[in-house]
């Protein structure tokens, strides 16, 4: 949309009265509330090879009501009106219904705000109360970032970014992008839209949906630990490290969740999962699904039972907690048992924090269990309890997962080892059939090798 473009011969309303707002939603207030006692027909013209509209609207800037003049592109001018210096019919027609909404008597001009208002004012503080305090510090780093800078100022209302040209862009810019990223990106921006047509910022279809993302990288391949790799790391790190690990690879608990675990939701035979933390902040789990109980196998019954009674033998109270009583972050406890553990150094078994002085490099002794994170044990238990036969239904109750198809697509692993055996059933399949060394088979060839 053009703004304030000249021309002298425009014809429109003005405001006739003025009063105080105040929008709590928007956050809009204004000493001067226009409102307009006849309807404004607005100015048409043409200029090169489109059809021009000016129009007076009331916008929020900076929190504030005001007037202010514009010039919109309607349509080009068709072949036959060339010669035309006046609007015809039709293009009048186009004009009166951008018009109507604003001659409205429900038209409300304090929605009428730019882009980075209504996220900061409206969509914010909608996510904050229906998402995890994660999921909203994610959004609002993409947003800041990546998506502001480009399209923060755009009236919501009238005009928006080119979702594809925006996806585009930033993918131009950022050619080593995952794919991944660029669909959280859209899934943003479409989020904030809905929003915005739920509200009554704007009407019409959601322009987010219909777009595809540009080409980009695919994310890479996802590590899922099998139970080899879990029993070594077990049998390495030190408490209370080794006891985390039990609950994230014989459980399938997020990190979050883990730091959130209470005494008093642990029976023996479950372990409830009530909350989850991120940066000291306790809130609800990911989903309403994830706020249910696990299975807690014998296994794991040990290293928590151990766990409690060098904790004082509590009945209530956080799991993994520090000297303080605070929830253990489990950023910490990677930084200071975990990876001092499993990046011991091959010639002087030295992690590389006490490395600094040494007379050699350090080597990474490749014995030792290597570190892809703590979701990599939740998708470990998924593909081992698959490669067991369990169905998928199950094991989507026991990750709380809230569709199975999460399950299937994101955590169930195919193991190069269950690769090899899916091929050696069908060479089996094959050499039973006879099919290779049938007298037959082989006729049949040679009489293909001589005709050919």
């Amino acid at each position: 949309m053009a703004e304030n473009k000249r021309n002298t011969h425009a014809s429109l309303s003005q405001p006739t009265q003025e009063m105080t707002s105040f929008d709590g939603a928007a956050g809009v207030r204004s000493r001067f509330f226009p409102t307009r006692t006849k309807a404004q027909k607005g100015y048409v013209w043409r200029e090169g090879n489109w059809w021009w509209l000016r129009y007076r609207d009331s916008v929020v800037r900076e929190g504030h009501l005001e007037r202010k003049q514009f010039a919109r592109r309607l349509t080009p001018v068709k072949v036959e009106h060339r010669r035309l210096k006046r609007a015809p019919a039709y293009v009048l027609e186009l004009a009166q219904a951008f018009l109507q909404p604003l001659n409205s008597s429900s038209y409300d001009p304090r929605k009428n705000v730019t882009l980075k208002d209504f996220v900061n004012n409206v969509w914010f503080p909608h996510t904050e109360n229906r998402h995890a305090a994660s999921t909203v510090h994610s959004r609002r780093y993409y947003w800041e970032h990546l998506l502001a800078p480009r399209c923060a100022e755009t009236p919501l209302r009238d005009s928006t970014p080119s979702a594809q040209g925006l996806l585009d862009e930033i993918g131009r810019q950022n050619p080593k992008m995952k794919k991944a990223t660029l669909h959280k990106l859209k899934s943003i921006l479409s989020a904030i839209f809905k929003l915005a047509i739920q509200q009554g910022y704007r009407s019409g279809p959601n322009p987010v949906r219909e777009t595809s993302l540009p080409h980009a990288p695919e994310a890479e391949d996802t590590v899922a630990y099998n139970l080899t790799t879990v029993l070594d790391m077990l049998r390495v790190v030190p408490e209370p490290s080794r006891t985390v690990i039990a609950v994230a690879a014989f459980a399938g608990l997020r990190r979050g969740e883990i730091e959130g675990l209470l005494w008093e939701f642990y029976t023996g035979e479950s372990l409830a999962v009530t909350r989850a933390m991120w940066q000291g902040i306790a809130g609800e789990p990911k989903s309403k699904k994830s706020k249910a109980s696990v299975p807690v196998i014998a296994p794991l019954r040990w290293f928590l039972d151990q766990h409690r009674l060098r904790s004082g033998n509590p009945d209530a109270g956080i799991m993994f907690k520090t000297k303080n009583g605070t929830p253990l972050s489990m950023n910490n406890l990677l930084n200071d048992q975990i990876r001092p553990a499993l990046e011991r150094c091959s010639r002087c078994g030295k992690s590389k924090s006490q490395h600094a002085r040494a007379d050699h490099d350090h080597s990474r002794d490749s014995s030792l269990p290597e570190w892809h994170g703590f979701h990599a044990f939740r998708r470990g238990l998924a593909t081992n309890l698959h490669d067991l036969g369990v169905d998928d239904l199950t094991i989507q109750r026991i990750l709380r997962h809230s569709d199975v198809s999460v399950t299937q697509r994101c955590y169930i692993e195919t193991l190069p080892e269950q690769s090899v055996a899916a091929m050696k059933k069908l060479e089996t399949l094959i050499d039973d059939s006879g099919l290779l060394c049938s007298d037959r088979a082989v006729k049949v060839s040679e009489a293909q090798l001589v005709h050919s």
